[in-house]
C-alpha cells in the first residue's frame, strides 16, 4: 500500500516506469512492432476490453499451477477472450 500522502500523479508515474521498465527488453528484441503505452486506473478485464476496440492484439498472461492439466486463466483473460474486440493471445508464464 502507498503513504496516505502519495498523489494519483506520484502512483501514475511509478506505474508508467514499471511498465517501461517491463516492456524494454521485449521492444529492444522487436524493433518493428510498434507498441502504444499506457496506464490506465480502473479493472484491468474493464479497462482492457475498452481498449481492445481500438487494438490489434491484446496479450495477457496465464498461469501454469503445479497438479493441475492446461493452463488456468484468471478473471482478465476469461473476460478478454469472450468480450475483446480484437484477437487474444494467451501466453503462459514461464516457469
Amino acid at each position: 500500500p502507498a503513504p496516505a500522502g502519495d498523489s494519483a500523479l506520484g502512483h501514475e508515474e511509478r506505474a508508467a516506469a514499471l511498465l517501461e521498465e517491463l516492456l524494454s527488453q521485449a521492444m529492444a528484441d522487436h524493433p518493428a512492432v510498434r507498441v502504444r503505452r499506457a496506464t490506465v486506473e480502473g479493472p484491468a478485464h474493464k479497462v482492457l476490453v475498452d481498449r481492445s476496440a481500438a487494438a490489434d492484439l491484446v496479450i495477457v498472461g496465464a498461469r501454469r499451477r503445479v497438479g493441475h492439466f492446461g493452463l488456468q486463466l484468471g478473471r482478465t483473460a476469461h473476460v478478454l477472450l469472450h468480450h475483446a474486440q480484437c484477437p487474444v493471445a494467451v501466453v503462459p508464464q514461464q516457469v
